[in-house]
């Protein structure tokens, strides 16, 4: 330890001048050496981490307390194990190296607790193609151990707007594991400019998860992304999915208190969740005073409804004195804009009561020729002959009252199979449990 403490206070440079000791520790340190140490990070692991500095992989202001607290609680053949790999990790378009380092510890605390072993790195992607992809398109790329960033915000030459919102995002399913940027990005841009592109990444097996999402700077870019690619063959017989991705923000929430308000909700909710902004609550036909059970919680984005769902369901939070259940709504899938153009079925909500089909009959007649009305709790569907009927229909009678309740109006959606298998497989989950 003498001969460290010696080292340390710049003596080991006279040493050299005058005999060359074959003594390995009088390695080279950098300046940093001593505070690793100071530290508490073993010697050995010290002295590893202290050789990437000079290799230039790494800084040691690249990294923060966080990373170094984290790596002293690993026993010295785990820290060295997983210096080793952080070494052997392509850094080139990793930002921010101290949360990576930091990554790369947890998937090695994960793998052991699964008993494997850490397998060699399996072969990432193709460094020559990645590179030559971005001095093509001048996008950024930014990797993490879960993901992939390719652009977000794309080069102002190609788009300098603010980033795109509902109905720009795609999800890609079906992606050979061990395929990168270079394949996907020549055959998305086709679509148009990209926003960004998000490709998971599987931690413990250095691969891709199968899936990506990615932006557009349009809808119409998006759309036209799922009508070229989906079912695209990227390589012989593999095949990519398409569609249009719904960032869901929005919770089902059950046994809910049935004389709550939505004031009352919106209030409660707050108390225990960030980022809500509405509620939707939908009243009993025949007690206008008392909620159905449940509503939905509107989010401000699905970051923050993902993290309401993890606090509500831990079992830790209650709402007045209970546990909620919670489930992701079912997203609001727009419908095909060429199906709902060919509608002629209105759906009409919020009625009283006393509202009789007749009644509806002779109010909407007027418009043009009905086929059939068919009323349902408190809602009921209006079906036209003629679509430009049931649009001057719509147009006219939306927010006027009907035996002293203003009605809503909107086109009916027309029935959504996958939807209707979803509540069907939800159904059959339930009676299971």
């Amino acid at each position: 330890h003498n001969k460290m403490a010696n080292q340390v206070n710049g003596n080991a440079v006279q040493l050299k001048e005058e005999e060359e000791p074959m003594d390995t520790s009088s390695v080279t340190h950098t300046e940093h050496y001593k505070t690793l140490i100071e530290a508490g990070l073993p010697q050995k692991v010290a002295e590893r981490l202290d050789e990437i500095f000079q290799t230039g992989l790494v800084a040691y202001v690249d990294l923060d307390e966080r990373a170094i607290d984290a790596l002293r609680e690993f026993n010295e053949e785990g820290a060295l194990s997983v210096l080793q790999q952080f070494k052997e990790s392509d850094l080139s378009h990793v930002q921010n190296k101290s949360a990576f380092l930091c990554g790369v510890m947890k998937t090695y605390r994960q793998r052991e607790k699964q008993g494997s072993k850490v397998q060699e790195s399996t072969k990432g992607p193709d460094e020559a193609k990645i590179k030559a992809l971005l001095e093509r398109t001048g996008y950024t790329l930014d990797v993490t151990t879960g993901q992939r960033k390719y652009g977000g915000p794309p080069p102002d030459t190609v788009y300098s707007g603010v980033q795109p919102g509902i109905g720009t995002e795609v999800f890609v399913g079906k992606i050979p594991r061990d395929l990168y940027e270079d394949e996907l990005v020549p055959l998305f841009e086709k679509a148009g400019p990209i926003w960004d592109l998000r490709l998971m990444m599987d931690p413990l097996s250095g691969q891709n998860r199968g899936y990506a999402f990615i932006t557009f700077c349009s809808k119409d870019a998006a759309q036209e992304a799922v009508k070229l690619c989906d079912n695209y063959e990227i390589r012989p017989g593999k095949h990519l999915g398409v569609c249009i991705s719904v960032a869901n923000n929005r919770l089902f929430v059950g046994s809910i208190p049935k004389n709550k308000t939505k004031e009352n909700i919106l209030e409660e909710f707050s108390k225990v969740t960030e980022g809500l902004v509405d509620v939707i609550l939908y009243h009993q036909p025949d007690d206008k005073k008392k909620n159905r059970g449940f509503c939905f919680l509107e989010y401000e984005d699905h970051k923050s409804a993902a993290q309401a769902r993890r606090r509500l369901m831990s079992g830790k939070v209650k709402v007045w004195g209970n546990v909620v259940t919670v489930e992701w709504a079912d997203p609001v899938e727009e419908p095909d804009p060429e199906v709902m153009a060919k509608v002629k079925v209105l759906f009409v909500r919020n009625l009283a009561t006393t509202v009789t089909e007749e009644i509806l009959e002779k109010s909407f007649s007027e418009f043009g020729k009905l086929e059939r009305v068919k009323k349902l709790k408190d809602y009921a569907f209006v079906h036209f002959e003629d679509r430009g009927a049931a649009v001057k229909a719509m147009n006219e009678m939306n927010g006027k009252e009907i035996e002293g309740e203003e009605i809503e109006i909107v086109l009916a959606k027309p029935p959504d199979k996958k939807r209707k298998e979803r509540q069907a497989a939800r159904q059959a989950s339930r009676s299971t449990a």
